[in-house]
Protein backbone atom coordinates (compact mmCIF):
# COMPACT_ATOMS: atom_id res chain seq x y z
CA UNK A 1 0.00 0.00 0.00
CA UNK A 2 1.57 3.11 -1.24
CA UNK A 3 0.66 5.61 1.57
CA UNK A 4 -0.11 8.90 -0.94
CA UNK A 5 -2.33 6.73 -3.35
CA UNK A 6 -4.54 5.59 0.12
CA UNK A 7 -8.21 6.69 -0.60
CA UNK A 8 -11.04 8.08 1.61
CA UNK A 9 -14.32 8.07 1.00
CA UNK A 10 -17.47 8.70 1.92
CA UNK A 11 -20.55 6.56 3.05
CA UNK A 12 -24.21 7.38 2.81
CA UNK A 13 -27.49 5.56 3.77
CA UNK A 14 -29.42 8.13 2.61
CA UNK A 15 -30.83 8.83 5.77
CA UNK A 16 -33.20 11.99 7.01
CA UNK A 17 -31.42 14.70 8.48
CA UNK A 18 -32.27 17.69 10.33
CA UNK A 19 -31.97 21.87 10.21
CA UNK A 20 -32.11 23.75 13.54
CA UNK A 21 -34.53 20.97 14.73
CA UNK A 22 -36.84 20.76 11.52
CA UNK A 23 -37.13 17.26 9.93
CA UNK A 24 -36.01 17.80 6.18
CA UNK A 25 -38.40 15.88 3.78
CA UNK A 26 -37.20 13.40 1.47
CA UNK A 27 -37.18 15.32 -1.41
CA UNK A 28 -35.26 17.64 0.42
CA UNK A 29 -32.34 15.35 1.61
CA UNK A 30 -32.26 13.88 -2.17
CA UNK A 31 -30.80 17.12 -3.09
CA UNK A 32 -29.10 17.20 0.26
CA UNK A 33 -27.07 14.05 -0.79
CA UNK A 34 -26.18 15.76 -4.22
CA UNK A 35 -24.85 19.33 -2.54
CA UNK A 36 -22.80 17.08 -0.05
CA UNK A 37 -21.25 14.91 -2.83
CA UNK A 38 -20.02 18.62 -3.82
CA UNK A 39 -19.01 19.51 -0.81
CA UNK A 40 -16.97 16.03 -0.78
CA UNK A 41 -14.87 16.20 -3.79
CA UNK A 42 -14.28 20.35 -2.84
CA UNK A 43 -13.28 18.98 0.35
CA UNK A 44 -10.78 16.24 -1.19
CA UNK A 45 -12.54 13.20 -0.35
CA UNK A 46 -11.68 10.86 -2.80
CA UNK A 47 -14.92 8.77 -3.41
CA UNK A 48 -18.83 8.83 -2.51
CA UNK A 49 -20.99 6.20 -2.16
CA UNK A 50 -24.58 5.55 -1.28
CA UNK A 51 -26.67 2.65 -0.12
CA UNK A 52 -29.47 0.55 -1.06
CA UNK A 53 -32.42 0.54 1.38
CA UNK A 54 -36.44 0.05 1.58
CA UNK A 55 -37.42 1.43 4.86
CA UNK A 56 -38.44 4.77 6.40
CA UNK A 57 -35.35 7.32 7.42
CA UNK A 58 -33.82 6.17 4.20
CA UNK A 59 -34.32 7.94 0.86
CA UNK A 60 -31.42 5.44 -1.23
CA UNK A 61 -33.37 3.12 -3.09
CA UNK A 62 -32.87 4.69 -6.53
CA UNK A 63 -29.19 4.71 -6.56
CA UNK A 64 -28.18 4.53 -9.86
CA UNK A 65 -30.33 8.06 -10.59
CA UNK A 66 -28.88 9.78 -7.32
CA UNK A 67 -25.00 9.05 -8.39
CA UNK A 68 -25.87 10.44 -11.94
CA UNK A 69 -27.28 13.32 -10.09
CA UNK A 70 -24.26 14.16 -8.95
CA UNK A 71 -21.97 13.05 -11.90
CA UNK A 72 -23.68 15.96 -13.27
CA UNK A 73 -22.71 18.50 -10.23
CA UNK A 74 -18.90 17.25 -9.79
CA UNK A 75 -15.57 16.32 -11.96
CA UNK A 76 -13.14 14.58 -9.98
CA UNK A 77 -15.00 12.67 -7.38
CA UNK A 78 -15.64 8.53 -7.84
CA UNK A 79 -18.80 7.17 -7.63
CA UNK A 80 -20.22 4.03 -6.10
CA UNK A 81 -22.71 2.28 -3.73
CA UNK A 82 -22.18 1.30 -0.26
CA UNK A 83 -23.53 -1.67 -1.18
CA UNK A 84 -25.71 -3.14 -4.18
CA UNK A 85 -28.10 -5.72 -3.17
CA UNK A 86 -27.35 -8.30 -5.79
CA UNK A 87 -29.63 -10.57 -4.60
CA UNK A 88 -32.56 -8.84 -5.56
CA UNK A 89 -31.18 -6.78 -8.18
CA UNK A 90 -31.75 -7.86 -12.24
CA UNK A 91 -28.17 -8.25 -13.85
CA UNK A 92 -29.05 -7.21 -16.79
CA UNK A 93 -30.28 -3.47 -15.78
CA UNK A 94 -27.92 -3.30 -13.02
CA UNK A 95 -25.10 -3.56 -15.90
CA UNK A 96 -27.14 -0.82 -18.14
CA UNK A 97 -27.63 1.39 -15.06
CA UNK A 98 -23.98 1.55 -14.21
CA UNK A 99 -22.55 1.49 -17.67
CA UNK A 100 -24.94 4.33 -18.37
CA UNK A 101 -23.85 6.17 -14.86
CA UNK A 102 -19.66 5.19 -15.89
CA UNK A 103 -20.59 7.29 -19.05
CA UNK A 104 -22.21 10.46 -17.87
CA UNK A 105 -19.47 10.56 -15.11
CA UNK A 106 -16.78 10.33 -17.70
CA UNK A 107 -15.35 6.58 -16.09
CA UNK A 108 -15.93 7.61 -12.41
CA UNK A 109 -18.57 4.91 -11.53
CA UNK A 110 -17.91 1.54 -9.00
CA UNK A 111 -20.12 -0.47 -7.00
CA UNK A 112 -19.74 -2.79 -4.05
CA UNK A 113 -21.97 -5.88 -4.26
CA UNK A 114 -23.03 -7.66 -1.17
CA UNK A 115 -26.09 -9.76 0.16
CA UNK A 116 -27.70 -7.47 2.44
CA UNK A 117 -28.22 -7.68 6.13
CA UNK A 118 -31.73 -5.58 5.76
CA UNK A 119 -33.81 -7.78 3.61
CA UNK A 120 -36.58 -5.19 3.22
CA UNK A 121 -36.25 -5.90 -0.52
CA UNK A 122 -36.59 -9.38 -0.88
CA UNK A 123 -40.55 -9.22 -0.29
CA UNK A 124 -40.71 -5.88 -1.87
CA UNK A 125 -39.92 -7.30 -5.36
CA UNK A 126 -41.07 -10.41 -4.70
CA UNK A 127 -38.17 -13.07 -3.94
CA UNK A 128 -37.93 -15.81 -1.50
CA UNK A 129 -35.25 -14.90 1.45
CA UNK A 130 -34.52 -18.86 1.61
CA UNK A 131 -32.86 -18.64 -1.59
CA UNK A 132 -30.46 -15.57 -0.60
CA UNK A 133 -27.47 -17.38 -1.17
CA UNK A 134 -28.28 -19.09 -4.59
CA UNK A 135 -29.76 -15.95 -5.99
CA UNK A 136 -26.50 -13.55 -4.78
CA UNK A 137 -23.98 -16.77 -6.39
CA UNK A 138 -25.63 -16.97 -9.40
CA UNK A 139 -26.48 -13.54 -10.08
CA UNK A 140 -22.53 -12.33 -9.52
CA UNK A 141 -21.55 -14.94 -11.75
CA UNK A 142 -23.79 -13.54 -14.55
CA UNK A 143 -23.15 -9.91 -13.69
CA UNK A 144 -19.36 -10.37 -13.67
CA UNK A 145 -19.64 -12.31 -17.39
CA UNK A 146 -21.73 -9.42 -18.56
CA UNK A 147 -18.69 -6.36 -17.74
CA UNK A 148 -16.11 -9.07 -19.05
CA UNK A 149 -17.32 -10.76 -21.91
CA UNK A 150 -18.72 -8.98 -25.31
CA UNK A 151 -21.55 -11.34 -25.84
CA UNK A 152 -23.00 -13.79 -23.21
CA UNK A 153 -25.12 -16.72 -23.75
CA UNK A 154 -26.57 -18.01 -20.22
CA UNK A 155 -29.26 -20.07 -18.49
CA UNK A 156 -30.13 -20.23 -14.99
CA UNK A 157 -32.60 -20.06 -11.80
CA UNK A 158 -32.55 -16.40 -11.31
CA UNK A 159 -33.82 -14.97 -15.14
CA UNK A 160 -34.63 -15.59 -18.49
CA UNK A 161 -31.94 -17.08 -20.56
CA UNK A 162 -29.47 -14.97 -22.73
CA UNK A 163 -28.69 -16.04 -26.06
CA UNK A 164 -25.41 -13.86 -27.72
CA UNK A 165 -26.66 -10.95 -25.89
CA UNK A 166 -24.84 -8.02 -26.74
CA UNK A 167 -25.65 -4.97 -23.76
CA UNK A 168 -25.33 -1.34 -24.72
CA UNK A 169 -23.97 1.11 -23.79
CA UNK A 170 -21.00 -0.77 -23.01
CA UNK A 171 -19.19 -0.57 -19.60
CA UNK A 172 -15.04 0.49 -20.00
CA UNK A 173 -13.02 -2.66 -21.03
CA UNK A 174 -13.19 -5.33 -18.08
CA UNK A 175 -16.17 -3.22 -16.36
CA UNK A 176 -16.23 -1.13 -13.64
CA UNK A 177 -14.54 -1.27 -10.03
CA UNK A 178 -16.73 -3.92 -8.44
CA UNK A 179 -15.80 -4.53 -4.66
CA UNK A 180 -17.33 -7.46 -2.54
CA UNK A 181 -18.49 -6.14 0.59
CA UNK A 182 -18.43 -8.78 3.58
CA UNK A 183 -20.01 -8.53 7.27
CA UNK A 184 -18.11 -11.31 8.38
CA UNK A 185 -18.53 -14.41 6.32
CA UNK A 186 -15.19 -16.18 5.59
CA UNK A 187 -17.38 -18.07 1.90
CA UNK A 188 -17.73 -13.88 1.10
CA UNK A 189 -13.97 -13.61 1.10
CA UNK A 190 -13.69 -16.65 -1.03
CA UNK A 191 -16.26 -15.50 -3.44
CA UNK A 192 -14.30 -12.00 -4.10
CA UNK A 193 -10.92 -14.31 -4.39
CA UNK A 194 -12.51 -16.87 -6.58
CA UNK A 195 -13.62 -13.67 -9.05
CA UNK A 196 -10.57 -11.65 -8.67
CA UNK A 197 -12.44 -8.70 -7.20
CA UNK A 198 -11.33 -5.98 -4.15
CA UNK A 199 -12.79 -6.80 -0.86
CA UNK A 200 -14.63 -4.21 1.39
CA UNK A 201 -14.96 -5.36 5.01
CA UNK A 202 -18.35 -3.87 6.83
CA UNK A 203 -16.95 -3.20 10.28
CA UNK A 204 -19.62 -1.93 12.22
CA UNK A 205 -19.15 -2.79 15.76
CA UNK A 206 -16.00 -4.73 17.49
CA UNK A 207 -12.35 -4.21 16.80
CA UNK A 208 -11.62 -3.73 13.40
CA UNK A 209 -8.26 -6.40 13.76
CA UNK A 210 -10.68 -9.00 14.05
CA UNK A 211 -10.45 -9.20 10.51
CA UNK A 212 -7.29 -10.10 10.26
CA UNK A 213 -7.62 -13.55 9.33
CA UNK A 214 -10.21 -12.44 6.86
CA UNK A 215 -7.31 -10.53 5.08
CA UNK A 216 -4.90 -13.34 4.90
CA UNK A 217 -7.12 -16.00 3.95
CA UNK A 218 -8.19 -13.40 0.81
CA UNK A 219 -4.98 -13.09 -0.09
CA UNK A 220 -3.93 -16.68 0.09
CA UNK A 221 -7.09 -17.42 -1.98
CA UNK A 222 -6.34 -14.77 -4.67
CA UNK A 223 -3.02 -16.57 -4.48
CA UNK A 224 -4.14 -19.68 -5.06
CA UNK A 225 -6.74 -18.57 -7.88
CA UNK A 226 -3.83 -17.12 -10.02
CA UNK A 227 -5.41 -13.36 -9.47
CA UNK A 228 -3.22 -10.61 -8.77
CA UNK A 229 -3.31 -8.69 -5.61
CA UNK A 230 -6.38 -6.42 -5.09
CA UNK A 231 -7.47 -3.32 -2.60
CA UNK A 232 -8.61 -3.82 0.51
CA UNK A 233 -11.02 -1.24 2.22
CA UNK A 234 -12.91 -0.67 5.16
CA UNK A 235 -16.55 0.75 5.80
CA UNK A 236 -17.30 1.95 9.35
CA UNK A 237 -19.77 5.02 10.90
CA UNK A 238 -18.08 8.08 12.53
CA UNK A 239 -18.30 11.40 12.57
CA UNK A 240 -15.69 14.54 12.84
CA UNK A 241 -15.96 17.40 14.71
CA UNK A 242 -13.55 20.42 16.22
CA UNK A 243 -12.83 18.30 19.15
CA UNK A 244 -13.22 14.90 20.76
CA UNK A 245 -15.85 15.98 22.91
CA UNK A 246 -18.29 17.69 20.15
CA UNK A 247 -18.26 14.65 18.38
CA UNK A 248 -18.62 11.90 20.82
CA UNK A 249 -21.59 13.50 22.56
CA UNK A 250 -22.90 14.85 19.05
CA UNK A 251 -22.54 10.93 17.90
CA UNK A 252 -24.43 9.65 20.93
CA UNK A 253 -27.44 11.69 20.40
CA UNK A 254 -28.20 10.21 17.33
CA UNK A 255 -26.41 6.71 17.00
CA UNK A 256 -27.99 6.06 20.26
CA UNK A 257 -31.85 5.78 19.31
CA UNK A 258 -31.03 4.18 16.27
CA UNK A 259 -28.84 1.38 18.05
CA UNK A 260 -31.41 1.28 20.60
CA UNK A 261 -34.31 0.12 17.60
CA UNK A 262 -32.05 -2.31 15.91
CA UNK A 263 -31.56 -3.84 19.16
CA UNK A 264 -35.48 -4.03 19.39
CA UNK A 265 -35.80 -5.35 15.87
CA UNK A 266 -33.17 -7.58 15.69
CA UNK A 267 -31.63 -9.11 18.90
CA UNK A 268 -28.70 -6.59 19.19
CA UNK A 269 -26.80 -5.59 22.27
CA UNK A 270 -28.67 -2.37 23.95
CA UNK A 271 -26.33 0.60 23.55
CA UNK A 272 -25.14 1.82 27.10
CA UNK A 273 -22.57 4.65 27.63
CA UNK A 274 -19.91 2.28 28.64
CA UNK A 275 -20.01 0.03 25.18
CA UNK A 276 -20.25 3.39 23.58
CA UNK A 277 -17.08 4.66 25.58
CA UNK A 278 -15.73 1.09 24.20
CA UNK A 279 -16.30 1.30 20.80
CA UNK A 280 -14.71 5.32 20.75
CA UNK A 281 -11.67 3.88 22.23
CA UNK A 282 -10.89 0.54 20.36
CA UNK A 283 -13.89 -0.52 18.52
CA UNK A 284 -15.54 0.41 14.80
CA UNK A 285 -16.93 3.77 15.62
CA UNK A 286 -14.52 6.31 14.25
CA UNK A 287 -15.63 9.45 15.95
CA UNK A 288 -13.68 12.57 17.40
CA UNK A 289 -11.55 15.28 16.35
CA UNK A 290 -8.97 15.15 12.94
CA UNK A 291 -6.20 13.66 14.95
CA UNK A 292 -8.12 11.34 16.78
CA UNK A 293 -10.31 10.11 13.68
CA UNK A 294 -7.12 9.96 11.57
CA UNK A 295 -4.90 8.09 14.08
CA UNK A 296 -7.53 5.22 14.11
CA UNK A 297 -7.98 5.18 10.60
CA UNK A 298 -4.00 4.90 9.96
CA UNK A 299 -3.81 1.84 12.97
CA UNK A 300 -6.44 -0.17 11.43
CA UNK A 301 -5.34 0.56 7.58
CA UNK A 302 -1.65 -0.57 9.05
CA UNK A 303 -3.33 -3.55 10.90
CA UNK A 304 -5.39 -4.75 8.15
CA UNK A 305 -3.40 -3.85 5.19
CA UNK A 306 -6.07 -1.44 4.05
CA UNK A 307 -5.86 0.80 0.80
CA UNK A 308 -9.20 2.44 1.40
CA UNK A 309 -11.28 3.58 4.28
CA UNK A 310 -15.22 4.71 4.11
CA UNK A 311 -16.85 6.66 6.36
CA UNK A 312 -20.68 6.45 6.81
CA UNK A 313 -20.76 9.67 7.72
CA UNK A 314 -24.92 10.11 8.25
CA UNK A 315 -27.59 8.78 11.09
CA UNK A 316 -30.91 9.18 11.56
CA UNK A 317 -32.18 12.91 11.89
CA UNK A 318 -28.76 13.83 12.42
CA UNK A 319 -27.90 17.87 11.92
CA UNK A 320 -27.16 18.67 8.44
CA UNK A 321 -24.85 21.08 9.52
CA UNK A 322 -22.37 18.00 11.62
CA UNK A 323 -22.75 16.23 8.67
CA UNK A 324 -21.25 19.19 6.60
CA UNK A 325 -18.51 19.62 8.77
CA UNK A 326 -17.89 16.01 8.76
CA UNK A 327 -17.33 16.03 5.08
CA UNK A 328 -15.32 19.36 5.32
CA UNK A 329 -12.54 18.10 8.35
CA UNK A 330 -12.56 14.36 6.74
CA UNK A 331 -11.36 15.77 3.30
CA UNK A 332 -9.30 18.92 4.58
CA UNK A 333 -7.57 17.34 7.42
CA UNK A 334 -8.16 13.39 8.33
CA UNK A 335 -7.45 12.73 4.85
CA UNK A 336 -4.05 14.01 4.65
CA UNK A 337 -2.81 13.47 7.99
CA UNK A 338 -3.46 9.70 7.67
CA UNK A 339 -1.44 9.51 4.31
CA UNK A 340 1.19 11.48 6.46
CA UNK A 341 0.90 9.00 9.46
CA UNK A 342 1.24 5.95 6.78
CA UNK A 343 4.58 7.85 4.91
CA UNK A 344 6.32 8.18 8.06
CA UNK A 345 5.60 4.77 9.19
CA UNK A 346 6.74 2.98 5.99
CA UNK A 347 10.04 4.88 6.01
CA UNK A 348 10.74 3.44 9.30
CA UNK A 349 10.03 -0.08 8.10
Amino acid sequence: MRADAFEIGLNSFGEIATDGGRTLGDAEVVRLLVEEARLAESSGVDVFSVGEHYRPGHVDSAVPVLLAAIATATKRLRLGTSVTVLSTNDPVRLYHAFSTLDAVSNGRAQMILGRASSTESFPLFGYDLTEYEQLFEEKLELFMRLQREERVTWSGAARAPLVEQELRPRMRPGGIPTWIGVGGSPHSVLRAARYGLPLMLAVIGGRPQRFASHVDLYHRALQQAGHAPQPIGQHSLGLVADSDEEAVETWWRYWEPVVRQLAEERGFYKPDRKRYEAELEHGALFVGSPETVARKIATVARDLRLSRFDLKYDVMHLPRQARARTIELLGHEVAPRVREILRKEATHD
